[in-house]
């Protein structure tokens, strides 16, 4: 490999996967699917609880628990005492853990360019159907 195609770069986590989060009570829930197989293989690498314990360290004072999925390409996530006591205590502005998928695939990993061009060429996998290129009038 040149390089190039070792140095590392900074990317967000929306490059290569797609999230969703819930609440219940004071414990935020989310689902960190990769677009493909190449991008998982990233993500287990790189997302660890003590990382995700990092990004969201401005308000969360509890304990992160995290269990690979890579059956479903995924990864899920819980973050423990993150919504102030809950819905109804809480002072935050959105004080429920649905938006809080959008901030998660902010986190930055670091991957090498290489890596990362080879989970956006692969074809992403789901029920939803594939980009098409638009057709030349």
């Amino acid at each position: 490999m040149t390089e190039q195609n070792t140095a590392l770069v900074r990317i967000p986590l929306v490059q290569i996967a797609h999230a969703r989060s819930g609440d219940k009570a004071d414990w935020v829930d989310f689902g960190l699917f990769a677009w493909n197989e190449a991008g998982y293989r990233l993500l287990a690498r790189e997302v660890t609880a003590e990382r995700v314990q990092v990004h969201f360290a401005p308000w969360l004072p509890g304990q992160v628990d995290l269990w690979l999925l890579p059956n479903l390409l995924a990864i899920k996530l819980v973050l423990r005492g993150a919504l102030q006591g809950g819905g109804a205590r809480n002072l935050r502005l959105d004080n429920l853990g649905k938006s809080m998928a959008g901030a998660l695939l902010r986190m930055q990993i670091a991957v090498t360019a290489a890596e990362l061009e080879h989970a956006q060429a692969q074809p992403r996998v789901g029920w939803w159907p594939a980009p098409q290129p638009e057709a030349a009038p």
